[in-house]
C-alpha cells in the first residue's frame, strides 16, 4: 500500500494557528537521540514524526502538517494538549513556587487529595492518598501496600494485563513482549481474562458461566498457599487490546480474592477520569468496590503524575517505617491535577466522552460490516480497541496488515495506537475534546485506508 493510493487529508476545521517552528531539523534531532539517548525508547513509525506543538485534539509537527491525535499520548491526555486553564494555572503556580515537599505544609495538595476523594463512591472510603509521578510507582506502592496490610505474599493478576515497566510491575504484566527476564515475577501468579473475542476456555459467552472468572478460585487453590495479597486488573485492559469483559466478571472475582484474604486494587491508569464515558472509574462499570484505586496517565493531562488512593486503615501500613518520594506531591503537578479535574467537571467530559465515544463505535462497528479483517470492536467511551484478524472464523492475527494500517493512518494525518498480544489491535483513545466531525475522521480514514489495504 503506496502513500499516494491515499487521497489528500482533510482534517476537520481548527481554530488553533501554531507558532512557527525554528528549533532544530528531524534529521538532527534524529540523529542526536541515536547518539544520546537509550536504544531501548523504540519509535512508533518507520519514517518518525517530529511533534512540536499541541493545542487540544491536534498535534504539529516540524514542518507546520497538523495531525489529529486518536491516541492521546497513549491515553495521557484527557482535556486536550495545552489546555488553555491548564496552561494558565501552570503559568500562575511556577510563578510562586516550583518545588516543595511532603515533608512541609501546602495548601494545594490537600486541596486536591479532597477533590480526589470526592470523586469516589461515598460509600467507598476511598480518601486517602498517596501521590506519585507515574502509574508503575502507583501500581508498585499499591502491593507493597496490600503485601503490609495482609501480611499474605502472592499477587494475582491477570493474563494480557500491564501493569508499567518496573521491575515489580513487569512481574505483574503478562505480555511476554513486555518482559525481560528477570526474577520481579516471584509470587505473581497470572489469572485468566474475560476475553470473549479469544476465551482463554475456548468457551462462548453466557453459556460459558464466565468459567474465566470462576478459574481464579483454582489459582489460588493449587498454585499458592491459600492466601494471596491482592488482586491487581484494569477494569478494561489498555495495551493489551482493549479486553473489556462481561459485567459479572469482577464481582466473582472480587469475591473469591477476597475469600482469600486479599484486597482488590483497580489499575485505573487508563480506564479512570471519565475516560469510559458512562462512569468516571472503571471499576463503577461492573458494581465493585475496590480496596485500593492506582492512577496515572489522564490524571495530570501530559504531566508526570500518579497516584494511590485507599482507605485510611490500609494507607495506615506506611507508618511502620519511613517511606518518601521526592517529586511527589510536586506543587505544579498538584495544580495540573487539580485543574485537570475541575477542567473534566465544568466543562461535562464524562458526558461528552460518552457521546463522542458512542457515535465513534456506532462507526466502527459499521466499517465491520464493509472489512472482513474486522474480527472485533470493543470498548466504551473513548476507549475503544478494533481487533483486525486475517480470517474471521480462525481468527488469526493479522499482525502484518495491523501494523499497515498504523502507518497509513499517520500518513492521513491520524495518529492511532496499535497493541494486543499479538499487536493486531488498533487502539484508539483520543483527548476526550474530540468531536463528532473528528469522529468521521477517524473512521472515514480506517475506511479508506482498509479498502486499500491490499493495493
Amino acid at each position: 500500500m503506496s502513500d499516494s493510493s491515499l487521497s489528500t487529508p482533510n482534517l476537520p476545521r481548527c481554530e488553533h494557528t501554531p507558532v512557527p517552528y525554528t528549533g532544530p531539523s528531524k534529521a538532527e534531532v534524529f540523529a542526536k537521540r541515536q547518539q544520546y539517548l537509550n536504544p531501548g525508547l523504540f519509535l512508533f513509525y518507520k519514517e518518525p514524526i517530529q511533534i512540536v506543538e499541541g493545542h487540544m485534539q491536534y498535534l504539529w509537527d516540524e514542518r507546520g502538517r497538523r495531525y489529529l491525535d486518536a491516541i492521546g499520548g497513549i491515553v495521557v491526555i484527557s482535556v486536550g494538549h495545552c489546555h488553555p486553564k491548564i496552561v494558565e494555572a501552570v503559568q500562575q503556580q511556577v510563578a510562586k513556587l516550583t518545588h516543595t515537599t511532603t515533608i512541609y505544609l501546602n495548601p494545594v495538595i490537600v486541596e486536591y487529595a479532597q477533590r480526589l476523594a470526592d470523586h469516589f463512591p461515598a460509600e467507598a472510603g476511598l480518601e486517602s492518598t498517596y501521590f506519585t509521578n507515574s502509574g508503575s510507582e502507583s501500581n508498585e506502592l499499591a502491593v507493597m501496600m496490600a503485601h503490609l496490610y495482609t501480611g499474605n505474599f502472592e499477587i494475582i493478576t491477570l493474563r494480557n494485563g500491564y501493569h508499567g515497566g518496573l521491575s515489580a510491575t513487569m512481574g505483574m504484566t503478562a505480555m511476554s513482549n513486555w518482559k525481560f527476564p528477570l526474577p520481579g515475577a516471584n509470587g505473581v501468579k497470572h489469572a485468566t481474562p474475560g476475553y470473549c473475542y479469544r476465551c482463554p476456555h475456548g468457551l462462548e459467552y453466557p453459556s460459558c458461566r464466565m468459567r474465566c472468572a470462576r478459574a481464579l478460585a483454582e489459582i489460588i487453590d493449587y498454585d499458592t498457599c491459600g492466601k494471596v495479597a491482592a488482586f491487581i486488573a484494569e477494569p478494561i485492559q489498555g495495551i493489551g487490546g482493549v479486553v473489556e469483559p462481561p459485567e459479572e466478571y469482577f464481582p466473582i472475582v472480587y469475591d473469591i480474592v477476597r475469600a482469600a484474604g486479599g484486597l482488590c486494587i483497580s489499575d485505573e491508569v487508563q480506564t479512570g477520569f471519565a475516560r469510559t464515558g458512562t462512569k468516571f472509574w472503571g471499576f463503577e462499570n461492573y458494581n465493585v468496590t475496590p480496596d485500593i484505586v492506582t492512577m496515572a496517565k489522564g490524571i495530570g493531562n501530559g504531566w508526570p503524575l500518579g497516584a494511590v488512593t485507599t482507605r485510611k486503615k490500609i494507607a495506615e501500613t506506611l507508618t511502620q517505617k519511613l517511606h518518601f518520594n521526592t517529586f511527589a506531591g510536586q506543587p505544579v503537578a498538584m495544580t495540573v491535577g487539580l485543574k485537570t479535574l475541575e477542567v473534566l467537571d465544568e466543562e461535562n467530559y464524562l458526558e461528552r466522552c460518552q457521546e463522542t465515544g458512542t457515535y465513534l463505535k456506532e462507526r466502527l462497528e459499521d466499517l465491520k460490516g464493509h472489512h472482513s479483517i474486522i474480527g472485533d470492536v470493543r470498548g466504551r467511551g473513548l476507549m475503544l480497541g478494533v481487533e483486525l484478524v486475517r480470517n474471521r472464523d480462525s481468527k488469526e492475527p493479522a499482525t502484518e496488515d495491523a501494523a499497515k494500517v498504523h502507518e497509513a493512518c499517520k500518513d492521513r494525518m491520524l495518529l492511532i495506537g496499535k497493541g494486543g498480544v499479538f499487536g493486531n489491535v488498533l487502539r484508539i483513545k483520543p483527548p476526550m475534546c474530540v468531536t463528532r466531525a473528528d469522529a468521521d475522521y477517524i473512521a472515514d480514514t480506517l475506511d479508506e485506508v482498509l479498502t486499500k489495504l491490499n493495493d
